[in-house]
């Protein structure tokens, strides 16, 4: 919508435009959440009677989350929360935020059940067996993270159980190298996988707040601080998306979604890390870098790539909304210039949502992706309106452009749409 305004001349009608484009952006949003509440149940049933469980008490080894069509127990649904809730904050439409209120105290209550009654076993098929066991940083991170932030605005709820458990599993559970950085054992043994600073910093960031405590905080940094060490390339300003310590030399594919997790690890944690913290200075250099290199891979249509660095690549959905977001955040918390950076946030949101389809789904995301080793992996990954990864994202994004159009006036430079100073 804001890419008309390049052709208007009168300031009142630009202000005007900007009024109408938030309502646009709530709009479309209300399309998508639509979609969601319509494929993702939010009551707990009973697989024998087939009925809707309403009363916590009667919820048993029988109780379970109904089918949907997205998993909701997967770290794409983590950051589907935090996005949903963050964009009912925003917007002070409760809608959004209950999507994501309803849902997570459904998963809390059938894993309290199992909590209480600890001689009832679970099965493995259970949609709650990650939460209560998980297994890797997806199961725990994005989850762990969401719960933080709702359990923040809502004290009554009682999701602190799991989200301990969570936070136990990153910090004591999940495989580390000596130096204490946090990897996977594959594809193959001792790999990096650019994918886990957002499946674990936000959450220990998050928990540093909750507890109080900078061991959590000390965590994330060093997460930043050993995964940058290895996987980040100066001359590009972006990270290669695996790591693997018996390659000589390590392959380097600059995977579009996996720089944006990296970067939305980066200024989640740069919101909520005091700025007395020793590391803080070095996570905003960090983050800077990886901002000016990704800004300068961006399309003229406002989307990146799925490999960022190839231009015949295909654009990408989510990777675009992840990296639309970590900008205008950074803008709106001023973090970033918001005289340099607010052309790219806004071009990249007109991007992203031109992929909301009539039927509030998500078009143009790249599937769940493991690690490559060749180009050819990376650019015929397909994309599919199912793939999760793009929904939450887009939350976050409309919920901070929202707060970067109320905080600012635009006016028109030599035909260019730009905030006018203060």
């Amino acid at each position: 919508m804001i890419l008309i305004l390049h052709y208007i001349c009168w300031q009142p009608t630009i202000q005007y435009l900007i009024i109408f484009q938030k309502k646009h952006i709530i709009k479309k949003l209300f399309q998508v959440v639509n979609y969601l509440e319509k494929v993702t149940p939010s009551n707990l049933i009973d697989v024998k009677t087939k009925s809707i469980i309403i009363d916590k008490a009667k919820i048993n080894e029988n109780t379970t989350i109904p089918e949907s069509d997205f998993r909701l127990t997967s770290y794409e649904w983590g950051v589907t929360y935090a996005g949903l809730l963050r964009f009912g904050e925003v917007t002070a439409v409760e809608t959004f935020s209950e999507y994501t209120i309803k849902r997570l105290m459904m998963i809390s209550d059938l894993s309290q059940f199992y909590i209480n009654n600890k001689k009832v076993k679970i099965d493995e098929k259970s949609p709650v067996y990650t939460v209560l066991k998980p297994s890797a940083l997806d199961d725990s991170g994005a989850l762990c993270a969401a719960m933080i932030k709702v359990q923040h605005s809502n004290p009554n709820l009682t999701l602190k159980p799991l989200i301990d458990n969570f936070v136990e599993y990153i910090s004591n559970k999940q495989f580390r190298f000596v130096d204490g950085t946090l990897a996977r054992n594959r594809p193959y043994p001792n790999t990096l996988w650019l994918d886990d600073l957002f499946m674990s910093v936000p959450a220990l960031a998050l928990m540093g707040k909750l507890a109080n405590e900078d061991k959590y905080f000390n965590d994330a940094v060093h997460q930043v601080n050993k995964f940058s060490e290895r996987m980040f390339v100066e001359e590009k300003g972006l990270y290669f998306h695996g790591w693997v310590e018996k390659m000589d030399p390590h392959p380097q594919f600059y995977w579009g979604r996996a720089n944006g997790w990296a970067v939305m690890a980066l200024i989640e944690l740069l919101s909520i890390l005091p700025k007395s913290h020793k590391g803080y200075n070095s996570v905003l250099k960090q983050f800077n870098k990886h901002l000016n290199g990704l800004i300068s891979y961006q399309s003229g249509s406002g989307f990146w790539h799925q490999l960022l660095d190839k231009n015949d690549s295909y654009l990408e959905t989510s990777a675009t909304a992840i990296i639309t977001y970590a900008i205008a955040k950074a803008i709106n918390e001023g973090i970033i210039d918001k005289l340099a950076f607010s052309p790219i946030a806004i071009l990249g949101w007109n991007a992203i949502s031109s992929k909301i389809n009539s039927n509030g789904q998500i078009d143009g995301t790249c599937v769940g992706t493991g690690m490559g080793f060749d180009p050819a992996f990376y650019f015929h990954r397909p994309v599919n309106k199912f793939a999760a990864h793009g929904y939450g994202p887009m939350f976050l994004a409309g919920a901070e452009i929202i707060r970067l159009l109320e905080a600012n006036k635009f006016n028109l430079v030599e035909g260019s749409v730009q905030i006018v100073e203060n």
